[in-house]
């Protein structure tokens, strides 16, 4: 029997749904349940094929507990490693390699140095930067964020300098972007799953939380075909088994704006019936199909194209220095080596 297993916090409406999604398929092989961890001990197995991670981003014990049962065989969604070096300047820059629009973008040193450093930790940073180059470059409005996390948290809306410096006085030690701010026609919230299932939303954020998965009418066709290949150029890059992008579209091009929300909203109150339908089907099915080819013991995680191109790069690159040259294997022969 495989067990998938879904680890998560406050949440009730989406993980109750996916167990029994799951369980009432009536599987032979396969069931679904909570995750229940007790001891942790290094190396050892968990008794999951697979677990779904709707959590480990706030609690950073559950991220040591993934990284390890990942070790030994079970394939969690999102990869934990991943997850824990990425993050959304980032994204951006990967977006800009792969053709994906977004907004110009630049990031900041935190406002408050960060613990156990001093002046002479930041020798290699200009001070002041140049704060007239960045603001000519970004434009205003703009929008501050931090460049990790998620949420709306510690999110500024900046007109002008005086905004800026304000605002900026008041995020810590906060790695913060500066972003230009897309004034958008449409809005699209969409969620990837298995980098294959794309539902493409239309969505407010300036509306209040329970009411931004409203229609603003009609999309054509050309314009969702666009926004549904960046999602895929996106979340197969990174490697995402259960992603959200977010594209706001200005003048018929699709921006991508948030691309890193490895466990987005699936509440039943806020995404809506049918948005949560289709995301608990796609969800169950996805981890159904990670149960019945996972192979215990092995690396059963995901791994983005970013990194399965480096590793194949370095691999090669390894194997040419190793590898004699023409004149050197010609005298090896004659030598009869």
């Amino acid at each position: 029997m495989k067990k998938i297993g879904i680890l998560h916090g406050m949440e009730r409406s989406f993980p109750e749904a996916f167990v029994e999604y799951i369980n009432k398929m009536g599987l032979r092989n396969i069931k679904a349940e909570p995750v229940m961890i007790d001891m942790v001990s290094q190396a050892e197995p968990t008794d999951y094929a697979v677990i779904i991670d709707r959590i480990s981003q706030d609690v950073p014990f559950y991220r040591a507990y993934l990284k390890n049962a990942a070790i030994s065989g079970t394939a969690v969604l999102n990869n934990p490693f991943w997850w824990s070096a990425d993050e959304k300047f980032f994204n951006n820059a990967l977006a800009v390699k792969l053709g994906v629009p977004v907004p110009k973008t630049v990031i900041l040193p935190s406002h408050e140095r960060p613990i156990d450093t001093s002046d002479s930790s930041f020798s290699n940073l200009k001070f002041p930067l140049s704060w007239e180059k960045i603001f000519k470059h970004i434009g205003w409005p703009a929008y501050m964020k931090p460049h990790a996390g998620g949420g709306w948290k510690s999110v500024y809306k900046l007109n002008n300098q005086d905004d800026f410096f304000k605002s900026y006085s008041e995020t810590a030690q906060l790695v913060m972007m500066l972003q230009e701010e897309i004034i958008f026609d449409d809005y699209f919230r969409c969620y990837c799953l298995g980098r294959k299932d794309v539902r493409i939303m239309q969505y407010e954020p300036r509306n209040p939380h329970h009411l931004r998965y409203q229609s603003n009418g009609p999309a054509s066709e050309k314009l969702l075909k666009k926004v549904h290949g960046y999602v895929l150029d996106l979340c197969n890059a990174l490697g995402y088994d259960f992603n959200t992008v977010e594209m706001a579209v200005r003048g018929g091009v699709p921006y991508a704006i948030d691309f890193c929300n490895p466990a987005p909203d699936a509440d039943i109150n806020s995404v809506g019936q049918e948005n949560f339908d289709w995301v608990v089907e796609h969800a169950a099915k996805m981890a159904i199909e990670r149960a019945q080819s996972q192979k215990p013991g092995k690396d059963n995680l995901t791994w983005g194209t970013f990194v399965k191109e480096a590793a194949i790069n370095f691999e090669n690159s390894t194997a040419k220095q190793k590898a004699p040259a023409k004149s050197e294997r010609r005298e090896n022969a004659k030598k009869g080596k």
